[in-house]
């Protein structure tokens, strides 16, 4: 699992296609303003989320396997339970990394992740970490 800044900055600056699981239309939850925020700073965003069918003008997919081209990191804002299968797909759509966000953690998913050679984030916010690591004054 990934968790010196070095890391995270290299991460970070090698990833250009996020696919956000759990991403919401709704702008007042954290999987949608996270998501606008990386959008607004370069990043493409690829929503996945089987209710919707798009969000903020980008398509929607139902899966991270529905998903066309390849994705540099998932994103996922779904309960722990959720989260294992969504890292084997993760492995399956060759994704280079998974991005588990602040508050979720599952070993297994983990697990699952770094086994296939994925870089693990997990327990924190990607937002968060942005704007800590490329917008915050640098001591």
């Amino acid at each position: 699992m990934l968790q010196n800044d070095q890391q995270l900055r290299e991460l970070l600056r090698s990833t250009r296609r996020i696919a956000v699981v759990g991403m919401s239309d709704k702008p007042d939850r954290p999987s949608h303003y996270v998501a606008q925020f990386m959008r607004e700073r370069g990043f493409t965003i690829i929503p996945v989320n089987p209710q919707c069918t798009e969000i903020d003008g980008l398509k929607c997919y139902p899966s991270l396997r529905d998903i066309p081209g390849p994705i540099d990191m998932v994103n996922v804002f779904r309960r722990p339970d959720d989260i294992p299968p969504i890292a084997r797909d993760a492995v399956a759509i060759g994704a280079k990394s998974l991005w588990i966000q602040l508050g979720l953690v599952s070993a297994e998913a983990e697990a699952v992740a770094e086994a296939a050679g994925l870089a693990v984030v997990m327990d924190q916010c990607i937002k968060v970490e942005y704007a800590r690591l490329f917008e915050a004054p640098q001591d």
